[in-house]
């Protein structure tokens, strides 16, 4: 560890040191941490190097034993967060104390409760509180270990503009090799760090070892990513500000056909409950599927997103024709 650290002491870009010394493992059999003597070798980091320390607690003992070693920042991991009472727990031992805290979001997608720890800090009177996104399980295959669905970090940050975001793109990945490109589009999409899984020798590591990567690596892979600017020159600004009205205006049209669009559902509606007729018309749905693939094609549309938005189209119509035929049935007796 100490050996790990003093490398990443000479990265100017690293400023904090994380380490797990209580590892949550599905089995009991598999190495979880070292445990609380591992305090002592991180106060060595900091003696050592001058880094700042961190370390995951998931027990009111976790962080009483931490603040007392002098660790500077704690954080809640993902399988923590999903247990309100664990939160609560955590919470509760943080009250008066001034310490920076990370919060992970939970392993299955949930933003609820992502938030929902966050509050569960803020109340215990922790101020400095900054969101890791690591990745969501996902039963889909996908080439990462953990799908980034990004549009969940990015809802937190629209809700909490002010709250810090940092990427674990070593969870994400679960490979090294696909490491640089989410640290990439994480630095792209505003995120305001990386988190970032470094070991001496990654083949050695007692967990994880396929996302790890060296001291150097991390040194190459920070010097190649491209920070890129939140804001251009005057002329740059008016494009963009044209361009985004012309984004309005269409949008406020598909607000419009999408309400004309559901009106004639209604009336499609009405017309089938009059003629006792099913909801759902499978041919019906079958072609305008296809039909409006042809149609995206030609349009140079992608075809799964077109596919996600008809989807999300048809249940709402399923949902208002349902609740037609749901009026005037007679109450159970």
């Amino acid at each position: 560890m100490l050996a790990t650290a003093k490398e990443l002491a000479k990265i100017k870009q690293v400023k904090i040191f994380r380490a797990g010394i209580w590892k949550p493992r599905t089995r009991p059999s598999q190495f979880e941490g070292v445990g609380s003597k591992g305090l002592d070798w991180l106060k060595r980091v900091r003696q050592e190097t001058g880094l700042l320390t961190a370390v995951e607690v998931a027990t009111p003992q976790h962080v009483t034993e931490a603040i007392e070693s002098g660790v500077d920042i704690l954080w809640i991991g993902a399988r923590t967060v999903v247990n309100p009472f664990s939160v609560q727990e955590i919470a509760d031992s943080l009250q008066g104390v001034d310490i920076p805290v990370m919060i992970k979001n939970p392993v299955n997608p949930d933003l609820k409760l992502w938030m929902g720890t966050i509050e569960r800090c803020y109340r215990a009177g922790i101020r400095k509180i900054i969101a890791v996104h690591r990745g969501f399980f996902y039963f889909e295959k996908t080439p990462y270990r953990n799908a980034p669905m990004w549009e969940i970090p990015i809802e937190l940050k629209r809700l909490i503009p002010n709250l810090p975001i940092v990427c674990d793109p070593s969870h994400i990945c679960g490979k090294m090799e696909l490491i640089y490109t989410i640290a990439q589009k994480a630095l792209d999409l505003e995120m305001d760090g990386l988190m970032v899984e470094v070991h001496d020798h990654p083949e050695k590591a007692l967990t994880d070892a396929r996302q790890q990567i060296t001291p150097y690596q991390l040194s190459e892979l920070l010097t190649t990513l491209v920070i890129r600017k939140t804001s251009g020159s005057h002329e740059f600004e008016n494009k963009l500000e044209e361009l985004r009205r012309e984004i309005d205006k269409l949008d406020d049209e598909l607000i419009s056909i999408l309400s004309r669009r559901m009106e004639i559902v209604k009336e499609i509606g009405e017309y089938k409950k009059e003629n006792n007729i099913t909801i759902l018309q499978i041919k019906r749905w079958s072609e305008i599927i296809r039909y409006r693939l042809e149609n995206a094609s030609r349009a140079g549309l992608d075809r799964d997103f077109l596919i996600r938005l008809f989807e999300l189209v048809h249940k709402e119509a399923i949902q208002i024709q349902s609740e037609i035929m749901e009026k005037g049935k007679l109450p159970d007796r």
